[in-house]
Parts: structure tokens; C-alpha cells; sequence
């Protein structure tokens, strides 16, 4: 049985995302997307919580389901800021549960730290060693998986408050630890440059603010699972077996993939902010440090590095995306977009069969220009102007707005002969 899951993703009520975020919205557009099970998202928040239970049913398997059977795992992101090693700590972690019964223990707990209700997303000030202790102590079968591992400000592995390894963050409760979310700004090939992580499994989903295609599924785990079961899921998960190949964005596209400082618009690649020592040359300040500098330092691998026995990746961008570079649409929810992504995604059946199955000559038939492109991206023949210090890569489709291969800068994107 496969499955193609996207297991985190945010509700309406975490900061910076959608208010009008519903299940059948979240339902309508992963069948949409093509994504086959789907997180709930903030399964802690109060108001979130009551509309989970309302619209969501349990049948014993431990995913939940909606009216019409599509279904759904709960899981929610939480915030750990704390001080550890002598140093101001912020890593978050995504966590699934079985049911609402062990939901409604893990809230309990949490409520004895803080508050819930402000944020789908709470902050707790308690380490990743308490957070494991807590969710075993209330069921063995809670899954922690360190959310978007790279993210300079907010992941185990960030440049700004992070750790060198697992072991580091988790100490003792580290054999608990059996993925991480590479997030959108690394792929598996970084993350295979780390010896420390041969034992640790790579995943990969959305960390979506919203419902629309563009965000929900656009990175995505596929399993081959005999039957959708909690256990089934998360047995995948901590041992690999039927966990057969994750679906990435090029990690170019990420909002923090190269150095850079965004109120200078100046992004660098790390052999050119290594010169510099990652001093902003507009304002002196430190440029933020993105996840291609940080695998760097970590890596005890060179680049390429492929081992054996490797699960599979798929590199992607959204479908809308493509068609907003190809088209110079630079609305995402513009009607001119929309025509097209419904034409492609009613002749194909979802838009993950558009970018990954559907035959060229068929695609051609609907839009030469899209399959072009969409090819060219199968085959990695696609350029994209790297993401920096929140500010996310873009494709470029069009031959003559290409940069150097070898500087790979946008003209918002300086080099360092720029300040010379």
C-alpha cells in the first residue's frame, strides 16, 4: 500500500498562517496535491483540538479519518527554547500520537509548563531531554522527530542556537531518536555527508502555514505499508523498513539555504562568506548562516558522497511555482496560474502525478512551454537562485536569465566583487 504523507503541517491557529485553514480544505487540496495521509497539525491548541475531534473519527488503527475515509495522524510542532552547555538553546520538534486519549495526557502535561491557547505552535522552556522524557512517560509509542534539522534559527542542527549532533541535544534519551525532517533548505546528499546519521532515518514534509498546493505536500514521505496503521507508520519511521523514498524541493529553493543578510540583500555562497567571516559587507553585521555553511562544518564526507543501501529522492518544486517562472505570473493565486494548474491536474488526477509520471508527450499536448520544464526539472537540468536568510530560491526556466554555473548569484544576490 503506498502512501505519499505530508505529517507536518500548521493549523489556523499557529502565527503566520492561514485563518481560514478547515479539514475539508486540508482534505479538498492533499487529494489535490496527491498527498494520501496528512498530519492534523497542532493537535494541543484548545480551539484546534474541539475541531479535530468534531470533524475526525478513530476507528482503533490510530489514524483518524474524515467522513468520507481520507485520513489524517495527529501531530503537532512544539517549541523548545532553553539554555544547555552553557548556551541559549531553540530546537523544534514535530510529535505524533496515537489517539485523542493520549492527546488529551500529552496536554495535560504541557499545561502544567504553560499555556496552549495562544499559539498552535507553544513555546515551552524545558529541554528536547525533558520533552522525550514527558511524551514516553505518557506513551511509549509518541514519535519525536527534530522538525526542518537545518533551519538556522529554530532546528537541532541551526547555525544560531543548535547542536553539532543528536547525542549533544537528546543525551541519554538520543536512542529514542530515530528520523529527522531535513526541511526545505537540505536534501538527503547533505545529509548523508554526516557519518552520525547513518543510523538516523531522513524525512521530509511541508511544515505548510497553509492549505494551498503551493505549501501543503511540497515536500512529502512516501511508505509502502502493509496496512495504514499507527504502529505500522511508526515502526517505518524508527527502522526504514517500508519507508521507500521522500519527495524533496531542490534544496536551493529553501528560504535558508546560502549565507546572507535579507535587509542588505546580500546572500553568499559559503566560499565567499568564509572570506568575509560571515560579516555583512553593507552593514558589518553578522549575515545569518544557512544550512549549505552548517552540513559544511559537520560534514565528515565530501560532496557526493552516496552510500549504500540509501533510500530513494525525488527533487521538486510546487507545480504553481513552475508555472509562475516559466510565465513571469508572479501571483501564486492568480487566475492565469490557476487555469493552468487545473488543466494540467484534471487530465493527470493530482498535481504529484503532473510532476513526477506524467509522460512529456502528453503534457505537451497541453502546454510545450510546462513540459519543457517540467522535464528539465525531473532531469535536475534546472537552475535555481539560491534561498537565503528568509528569503526563498527561485527557478530559473529562461535560458538568458541564467547566472555563471559557477557563482550561481541573482542580481539581488551579490558576490563579494559587488562591494570591492
Amino acid at each position: 500500500m503506498k502512501i505519499i504523507s505530508d505529517l507536518h503541517i500548521h493549523s489556523k491557529y499557529a502565527q503566520a498562517c492561514s485563518k481560514n485553514t478547515d479539514i475539508d480544505k486540508l482534505e479538498k487540496y492533499a487529494k489535490i496535491k496527491g498527498i494520501t495521509l496528512l498530519g492534523t497539525g497542532d493537535f494541543a491548541h484548545p480551539k484546534w483540538n474541539e475541531e479535530l475531534k468534531r470533524d475526525l473519527i478513530e476507528d482503533g488503527t490510530g489514524i483518524l479519518k474524515t467522513k468520507s475515509g481520507f485520513p489524517f495522524l495527529l501531530q503537532m510542532e512544539i517549541s523548545n527554547i532553553y539554555s544547555q552547555g552553557g548556551r541559549g538553546r531553540r530546537v523544534h520538534n514535530v510529535l505524533f500520537a496515537r489517539s485523542f486519549e493520549v492527546v488529551d495526557q500529552i496536554i495535560e502535561e504541557l499545561l502544567k509548563r504553560g499555556r496552549l491557547d495562544y499559539d498552535g505552535r507553544p513555546i515551552f522552556g524545558f529541554s528536547c531531554i525533558e520533552l522525550v522524557e514527558m511524551m514516553k512517560g505518557i506513551d511509549k509509542d509518541i514519535e519525536i522527530i527534530p522538525a526542518h534539522a537545518w533551519t538556522p534559527w529554530f532546528s537541532i542542527f541551526g547555525s544560531k542556537s543548535g547542536f553539532d549532533s543528536i547525542e549533544e541535544c537528546f543525551e541519554e534519551k538520543s536512542k529514542h531518536i530515530h528520523a529527522i525532517e531535513t526541511g526545505l533548505s537540505s536534501d538527503p546528499p547533505m545529509n548523508w555527508r554526516l557519518s552520525k546519521l547513518d543510523d538516523v532515518n531522513l524525512v521530509s514534509f511541508s511544515d505548510s502555514h497553509s492549505f494551498w498546493p503551493w505549501r501543503i505536500g511540497r515536500e512529502a514521505t512516501v511508505f509502502d505499508l502493509k496496512e495504514l496503521t499507527y504502529d505500522n507508520l511508526i515502526k517505518a519511521i524508527k527502522t526504514g523498513d517500508g519507508l521507500t523514498e521522500t519527495i524533496e524541493v531542490d534544496p536551493s529553493y529553501g528560504k535558508y539555504h546560502i549565507d546572507g543578510h535579507r535587509n542588505c540583500n546580500v546572500s553568499l555562497h559559503p566560499s565567499e562568506s568564509s572570506k568575509i567571516n560571515n560579516i555583512c559587507p553593507v552593514c558589518k553585521g553578522k549575515l545569518t548562516v544557512g544550512v549549505l555553511s552548517r552540513v559544511e562544518e559537520l560534514a565528515d564526507r565530501p560532496e557526493g558522497y552516496d552510500p549504500k543501501n540509501r533510500k530513494g529522492f525525488k527533487s521538486l518544486l510546487p507545480l504553481t511555482e513552475i508555472i509562475s517562472s516559466v510565465y513571469g505570473i508572479n501571483q501564486l493565486a492568480s487566475k492565469k496560474i490557476w487555469e493552468r494548474y487545473n488543466r494540467l491536474v484534471d487530465t493527470f488526477g493530482s498535481e504529484l502525478e503532473v510532476l513526477i509520471s506524467a509522460e512529456k508527450s502528453k503534457i505537451n499536448d497541453i502546454d510545450k512551454k510546462l513540459a519543457d520544464a517540467i522535464i528539465g526539472l525531473r532531469n535536475g537540468n534546472v537552475e535555481i537562485q539560491p534561498g537565503y536568510d528568509g528569503v526563498y530560491g527561485k527557478a530559473i526556466f529562461d535560458e538568458k536569465d541564467k547566472v555563471h554555473p559557477q557563482v550561481k548569484i541573482t542580481k539581488r544576490q551579490k558576490s563579494l566583487t559587488d562591494f570591492s
